[in-house]
């Protein structure tokens, strides 16, 4: 038995409806959430959702605080903090998130809007002083 537990590999929290998953409905959680296989209907968590890649989200509504997607993503997105659409990720769909990285070779079809994130750092309008003062002071 000790062998087994020694073995096993931590997921760090993360759920995974793998690869053989067909799901059909609504899904809310807290945590992160992998999806590998295929779902369909609507999304609302206050955690994490990963599309993996060769997997297929429909979904009327997707609202997470962040996805990452590998693989196909069809319906409207809105995320809290960031998306990121990584290479040979699709997705059909207007995206809403505070952040967006669109790496090179993802299809996207729809539009973006930002949205106002939670706590902006300006860094561009500041000189380089000021923030070295704050830096300074903070790590103190």
């Amino acid at each position: 038995m000790a062998k087994a537990e020694g073995k096993r590999k931590d997921t760090g929290g993360v759920v995974v409806f793998g690869s053989g998953t067909n799901f059909n409905g609504f899904l809310r959680f807290k945590e992160t959430l992998c999806i590998q296989g295929k779902f369909k209907g609507t999304i609302e968590a206050t955690g994490a959702l990963i599309v993996d890649k060769g997997a297929v989200v429909e979904a009327d509504r997707i609202s997470v605080s962040s996805l990452t997607v590998y693989g196909t993503v069809i319906g409207m997105v809105h995320a809290m903090d960031k998306v990121d659409l990584m290479a040979g990720a699709e997705i059909r769909g207007d995206v809403h998130a505070a952040r967006l990285r669109i790496a090179d070779g993802v299809l996207f079809e729809g539009q973006c809007r930002m949205i106002h994130a939670e706590k902006d750092v300006e860094i561009f309008s500041r000189s380089t002083d000021e923030i070295k003062s704050e830096l300074q002071r903070t790590n103190v």
